[in-house]
């Protein structure tokens, strides 16, 4: 009755109801609705009788999806940070080349309605062994349903402190401790007055950087003033106007902390317009160590997220899933979880204050 009830409030019954009501995995939901001979009856029994209660209907593109036989994965984003989309790709590449599976690309937007859609034709016409897919379609969970309803094995990078309850495989990244560290380094450095640049509202990583930056301040017993703290986007462009609405107020902070380097290069740029030195006047850091931390001068103090190497292990621990697949010996239908906290990494841009 609880089932019934849960699924009644969603706009479409998922692979998952199913499996919940008929208490069973997924997959074996999944191996029912594409007629295979491996469930036992009393099994089959269960799933057609939750199928039936639950009006649920398989994504019919889905259902003639490669499977177990395609070397091919596949990596899936939609991210305007260049260094980042490159890195993954370049680590994704590497691991796929030395195991011999191709790689398709298929950059893309979560904002698309028929994104559902475009991912079950992608996949069905790059016959596909399983996905690597990256913030924010990582995150959105109309996208995590569709692919278990497509049966297609994926895992997905996130944002996160902990470990969650989802059942579905993850690169955790730890943005919310590394964004402490960088935040407890300014207070370390003595500023007080620390404003935070947050980036785009649809990554998870926007608010676990900001909910760190939050903790650090709480921590120390410093104020928590909402004028510096302000939303925007991941880009150079936000970072100019964000430190300029940051300097314009009567008391402006005297340490900034964007929420990527890309932001960051552009608070310096714009403070330093003003006629600021950094970090004399005001101390700047960003996060993740991409080229922008180390193109700009004084070089900025950040995050160090090593996103080729979580590209390789991600790309590493879902070929393993598919080879155990495939093995008849083997009966593993998980793909361990994997665990990265970006580290501080301190330069020039927020070194050497006094006082602040």
């Amino acid at each position: 009755m609880k089932m019934v009830l849960k699924t009644t409030m969603k706009t479409k019954t998922t692979i998952k109801d199913v499996a919940e009501l008929a208490g069973v995995s997924f997959k074996t939901v999944s191996r029912v609705t594409n007629n295979e001979g491996s469930v036992r009856k009393e099994t089959l029994q269960k799933v057609n009788d939750a199928i039936l209660q639950l009006n649920y209907q398989p994504n019919n593109a889905a259902r003639n999806l490669a499977g177990s036989k395609s070397y091919s994965l596949g990596y899936v984003y939609d991210n305007p940070n260049a260094y980042y989309v490159l890195d993954m790709q370049n680590g994704i590449l590497a691991e796929c080349r030395e195991r011999g599976y191709e790689l398709v690309i298929h950059p893309c937007s979560a904002n698309n309605k028929n994104i559902i859609d475009e991912l079950a034709t992608m996949i069905k016409r790059s016959q596909l062994a399983g996905l690597i897919i990256s913030p924010p379609l990582s995150e959105m969970p109309e996208v995590l349903d569709a692919l278990d309803d497509m049966n297609i094995p994926f895992i997905r990078i996130i944002s996160a402190s902990e470990v969650s309850e989802e059942s579905s495989p993850c690169v955790y990244i730890n943005d919310r401790d590394a964004a402490f560290d960088i935040t407890e380094h300014l207070i370390e450095e003595g500023h007080t007055k620390i404003a935070f640049l947050r980036g785009d509202e649809s990554h998870r990583s926007s608010h676990e950087r900001k909910i760190g930056y939050l903790n650090a301040l709480r921590k120390h017993s410093l104020p928590i003033i909402d004028d510096y703290q302000i939303d925007g986007s991941y880009t150079f462009e936000f970072g100019v106007k964000g430190a300029k609405q940051l300097m314009s107020l009567a008391e402006p902070p005297t340490g900034i902390f964007s929420c990527n380097d890309e932001i960051a290069a552009g608070a310096l740029f714009a403070v330093r317009l003003q006629g600021l030195n950094v970090p004399e006047d005001i101390a700047i850091a960003g996060f993740e160590d991409s080229p922008f931390s180390r193109q700009t001068w004084p070089m900025l103090t950040t995050a160090a997220q090593p996103t080729n190497t979580i590209a390789r292990k991600a790309a590493a621990s879902l070929i393993q899933h598919l080879v155990h697949l495939r093995s008849p010996k083997t009966n593993s239908d998980s793909i361990p979880h994997l665990h990265f906290r970006p580290q501080l990494v301190k330069r020039e841009s927020t070194l050497s204050t006094s006082g602040k």
